[in-house]
């Protein structure tokens, strides 16, 4: 981050320095929250976890180079103690994002926001430096420590924002004033927790609602195809800008259609011409995405041809989101493990059929293999069946549910749907799809695994491919095959 004294962080975060010898010793390395992470001239930040206290590392961070660590109690090494460390390190982001004047992209979405975040980051790295969360930090600890990433040579930064409940975007807004506010969709995921989907475009909308005016350059950003987000240009005085496949949409995707690989192909038409695209990516579901980091990288001056080339050469930077490998002996291997709600569900186990279409036709099969969806209450039940039931209706070859009683009702759907003998099953744990997997696998399948972070089905696709030795060169690629 950019360098600041003790003494002045002390101050914005309105802490009080102990064991501090200098209060002039600049801090001029990163702020982390792990102690392994420390690198010299940095800050270390201690959280007291369920499991882990970090103030119980704070010695070692300052031995690993760390100037100071701010904590929420002494700890006899150089700290900047502070009442809610959590609030401290939003004050602290918030003071560096001030100082800098970056161009601040927010992005918000039930759905997609990691994919398309690393869209944007890659688009528009090409006309400057820019910052962005690695994975999903997206919460009110993650976001002000990407923030505090940036320095004097930022010229974007862009930022992930999630949500469990109404207010949590406007906090983190108020941490990271946004110029350009980006919603992609409002679907389904935490819906236990919102109580209705009414209340999660509530939340999603705080995101244009801390947008400057259009007068001083605040624009949104907002899906034309999805009637929550397109609501929402009545909250903003920002500038609206639509993306979608509507035809009144400024930035829209016509002529779309799946390669025989399921790689998204469309012509990408904006406000100063258009250009064809021809993405790595996997599924369709990516072409929305493409549209929100085009019409973000358009109005920050991108020329549509150069959006077009960035977005066809775009991959995967964050891990266990649609990976695709395929092993040596023909088993493609597709790892959409990070997470799951039943938007992304339906979109994985499209992008499936697409990509084993080919198989398919040389006798081998497509495999499902799939986890509970976290955080859906009330329409669990109903949600579990309905992705069960789409499975069949896909004529996906194969289903693994994995997992209690969730996986049993995706078990249940696709029986209902008319499943048939060993086309679905429904083992414990991911131990047994594993051993289910490498008994029955042969060359030619396709297998997607996915479910909530919870579950831990990354450890099915993991083993998969170190059964060939493959682990670590899933991804290698960007997203893209090894083929």
């Amino acid at each position: 981050m950019i360098s600041l004294s003790l003494a002045e962080i002390a101050s914005i975060v309105g802490g009080q320095q102990h064991d501090i010898p200098d209060a002039g010793r600049q801090v001029t390395g990163p702020v982390v929250t792990d102690s392994r992470a420390v690198r010299p001239g940095g800050l270390f930040v201690a959280f007291a976890g369920e499991r882990v206290d970090g103030h119980d590392f704070a010695q070692g961070a300052v031995e690993a180079g760390a100037v100071a660590v701010l904590a929420a109690r002494p700890v006899g090494v150089p700290a900047i103690v502070v009442d809610d460390v959590v609030a401290a390190l939003g004050a602290l982001a918030r003071a560096v994002v001030d100082r800098l004047g970056t161009t601040v992209v927010g992005l918000t979405g039930s759905a997609g926001k990691t994919s398309t975040k690393d869209l944007i980051a890659q688009l528009l790295q090409r006309h400057g430096p820019t910052v962005w969360p690695e994975g999903n930090l997206n919460n009110e600890i993650g976001l002000p420590l990407t923030a505090l990433r940036a320095d004097a040579a930022t010229r974007h930064l862009v930022l992930e924002m999630g949500a469990r409940g109404v207010g949590h975007i406007r906090y983190l807004a108020e941490l990271t004033p946004p110029r350009i506010g980006v919603v992609l969709n409002v679907g389904s995921a935490h819906i236990g927790e919102f109580g209705g989907r009414e209340k999660i475009a509530e939340a999603k909308g705080e995101l244009v609602e801390a947008l400057p005016s259009a007068e001083h350059g605040g624009i949104a950003v907002l899906n034309a195809d999805d009637p929550y987000v397109r609501a929402m240009a009545a909250r903003t005085t920002a500038r609206t800008v639509l993306f979608g496949e509507s035809e009144d949409a400024a930035v829209r995707a016509e002529n779309v259609r799946l390669t025989e690989l399921g790689q998204p192909a469309f012509t990408l038409h904006t406000p100063s011409g258009c250009s064809d695209v021809t993405m790595r990516l996997y599924g369709e579901h990516h072409v929305s995405n493409a549209l929100a980091a085009a019409a973000v990288a358009h109005e920050l001056g991108m020329p549509v041809d150069e959006i077009a080339t960035a977005l066809s050469e775009a991959g995967t930077l964050s891990r266990w989101r649609m990976e695709v490998t395929e092993r040596a002996d023909g088993v493609t291997v597709v790892n959409d493990a990070y997470n799951a709600n039943p938007e992304s569900m339906r979109a994985a186990l499209r992008a499936l059929v697409a990509m084993g279409a080919a198989a398919k036709a040389k006798g081998g099969r497509t495999w499902a293999v799939l986890g509970e969806m976290a955080e859906l209450g009330e329409e669990s039940l109903a949600e579990h069946d309905a992705v069960g039931r789409l499975v069949v209706r896909l004529n996906v070859s194969k289903l693994v549910a994995v997992g209690g009683r969730e996986a049993a009702w995706l078990d249940m759907g696709a029986k209902n749907e008319g499943s048939w003998g060993e086309e679905s099953v429904h083992v414990s744990d991911a131990r047994a799809a594993i051993d289910l997997l490498r008994s029955e696998l042969r060359p030619g399948d396709v297998v997607l695994v996915k479910a909530s972070r919870s579950v831990g089905l990354e450890r099915v696709a993991a083993a998969l491919l170190d059964d060939q030795g493959m682990v670590g060169a899933a991804g290698a690629e960007g997203g893209a095959a090894t083929r």
